[in-house]
């Protein structure tokens, strides 16, 4: 199972921990938003995956970048209309035949699975801090 715990620090500011490490989100823009952080997470999932395809097909792909763009819809419920993911290999040259099934396998990372699969979110408020009385929203 995975965790995120996210603590209010102050105004529209937030500290997310996972594990030892943390990360400062800021919804006013000051540092990673709230949408920021998500579309790191799927670059960096993404990235994940470039590197085991290059670990398994013995390719030498180091040092590569991706951007992550995503445009707001313009209409309620705001959610992103579309994200774009575009690589820079860092001058790694892949052969025509590769970058297909690189691309396919690129896909799979579990970030983009979810995204694509319109995951069930469920949100319990708790009213003690013993969680025994959650209520489902």
């Amino acid at each position: 199972m995975y965790k995120v715990e996210v603590s209010h620090r102050k105004d529209l500011v937030f500290q997310a921990k996972a594990g030892g490490a943390q990360l400062l989100i800021d919804a006013k823009g000051s540092g990673f938003t709230p949408l920021d952080a998500l579309l790191a997470g799927l670059g960096s999932c993404i990235g994940v995956y470039i590197r085991k395809y290059a670990a398994g097909a013995k390719l030498a792909v180091e040092n590569f970048k991706l951007s992550v763009e995503a445009e707001l819809s313009q209409e309620p419920p705001l959610r992103f209309r579309q994200i774009n993911v575009y690589l820079d290999l860092g001058g790694a040259q892949l052969e025509e035949r590769r970058l297909g099934p690189l691309l396919e396998f690129i896909k799979n990372c579990p970030v983009h699975n979810t995204l694509k699969g319109n995951p069930e979110v469920s949100i319990k408020v708790w009213n003690s801090p013993s969680h025994k009385h959650a209520k489902n929203l």
